[in-house]
Parts: structure tokens; sequence; C-alpha cells
């Protein structure tokens, strides 16, 4: 089924000097345009295009991949304003609409806004809106295992943590002690499911919880290192809550992990905290 506002597989059906008719089933042909149109194809042949409706309000199809397609989230910035509402620069030649409608506040040219991308059902037409708990569950009615692997969008800052959209569907809490440096508004990361709490709300942490093998923790460590420009304030005389919220294990496996890693001259261990030694390639 044909899906505006979403990347399609359609078929040529015929070639004109200003592109490509492609086979839009019950939307009929459905044009893209020659600067879109690949240097080699065939009559018949199917190509991955994205369908939405250009300056004129025709439908037509592009090769280009916008920053985000229907049903998804995006960090967009904001390129005008005027009567209609606020316009948003989704990556293709026809900025985004963000109605007064679908405004929680009013955006401001040069800023960039999370905002959700959905189709109208009355006109068709694509547009934006910033009322982000319109279009995502605040709990888990079993879409989510812990310890799964999500895609994480920093939505909001608050005295707790991090409020996150997970796979564009829920949104989560990613606790402040889960992270070592402030993150961006707009950030895009992946994270993983650390709880569902009894009341169904969702928690969440940036690295896979280890299990006690020392091995496993290595692995978590060095990707922790990796992934925080080489250095984390851990060391064998934190908190051994500290290390159990990072890391999930107990202080005397982390002191047994990080002794390990030292002695294989994978890390340094410092005054503050460990760090990792950069391998020459």
């Amino acid at each position: 089924m044909i899906q505006i506002g979403k990347t399609n597989p359609l078929t040529i059906v015929k070639e004109v000097d200003f592109g490509l008719y492609l086979d839009g089933e019950n939307f009929g042909e459905i044009l893209l345009p020659i600067r879109y149109v690949p240097a080699a194809y065939t009559i018949g042949e199917k190509l991955e295009v994205f369908l939405y409706f250009d300056s004129e309000d025709r439908l037509i199809a592009t090769t280009l991949t916008p920053l985000a397609q229907v049903g998804e989230f995006a960090f967009l910035n904001c390129v005008a304003v005027n009567q209609a509402g606020a316009f948003l620069d989704w990556g293709l030649p026809k900025d985004l609409l963000l109605p007064y409608d679908e405004q929680t506040y009013r955006p401001e040219v040069g800023k960039s806004y999370i905002v959700y991308i959905y189709k109208d059902e009355s006109s068709g037409r694509i547009a934006a809106s910033t009322k982000i708990r319109d279009f995502v569950d605040e709990e888990s009615l079993g879409e989510f295992t812990v310890g799964q692997e999500v895609e994480l969008l920093n939505a909001n800052k608050t005295d707790l943590g991090y409020q996150m959209i997970v796979n564009n569907t829920h949104l989560a809490l990613l606790h402040k002690h889960e992270v070592l440096q402030p993150l961006k508004h707009g950030e895009r990361l992946k994270g993983f499911i650390q709880n569902i709490r009894p009341d169904r709300k969702i928690d969440l942490c940036l690295f896979k919880q280890a299990s006690d093998k020392t091995d496993e923790v290595g692995e978590a460590i060095l990707y922790k290192l990796k992934t925080n420009k080489g250095f984390l304030p851990l060391h064998d005389k934190s908190d051994p809550e500290a290390i159990k919220a990072m890391f999930g294990v107990s202080k005397k496996i982390f002191k047994k992990t990080i002794g390990s890693l030292y002695k294989q001259k994978r890390i340094t261990i410092e005054e503050n905290g460990i760090r990792l030694i950069q391998i020459a390639t």
C-alpha cells in the first residue's frame, strides 16, 4: 500500500523529458522529477522514493531522504514564520509546516524544535506538531523487555534526568546518574531498557547491564570509556552504589575487572578515575 510521507518502492512505468512516471497504484502515476532520476534505470524497475506534496501541492516522488518521515520525531530548524504557522527544514525543497494549532509555544527563526511528523487526515497534507505527548505512550504494555536496545531522542531535561522519546513511540526517563556528561536537547543516541516499573513507566540506561563475568564487564567499561572521551570518574575507591548504578555489578567485580584491564595495558588508573589507553593503528 502506498504511503504518503514515507519511503515507498515504486515501479517505473514510463520516461518523459522532465523525469519518470512511477506507478502510484490508487494515486495514479506519480512524477519523479528529472533532477532525482538515477543515472541508470530500466522501465519496470522499482525505485525507493519518498512521497510528498511539492510547493504546488502536487504529489511527487524524490530520491532525497528527509530528516524524518510521517510517524517519526525529529529535531528540526525553524526557517520561517508567517500567518500560516512556522516552517521547518526537514531536508526537502518544500519546508514542513508547523501549524499554529499544533504549537505548544511560538517557534523562532533560527532555533530548532522537537516535532512529530504526521499526515493530516482531513487534507492528506504532511505537517508537524510540538504536542509531543499526543503522539507517545508513557506506559509499556509489553512492547519492551529489560535489556532491549532502543533508539533515543532527548526531548526534555528534568530534575530527575532526561525525558527520552523511545523508538518514536514512548516517553521514558533516563536518570541523571546514568549520564556522565550533559546531553544536548534533540540529541539522538542508543540506549537500553533498564527497568519497567510496577506502574509500567520505563527507565532507561545508556549501556547494557553487564553480568558478573569480568570479560563482559570489561567490554562494558571499554565501551563506556570510548563513548566518553576516554575517561570515567570511577576507580577502585569509588562508592559501590555509583559503580552499581553505572555497570550493574558489585564493587568487587569492578575492581577485579579494572585490575585485569590495567594488566592488559588497556587502561590507566588515575587518582580521580580510569583512562583508556589509545592503541596506535
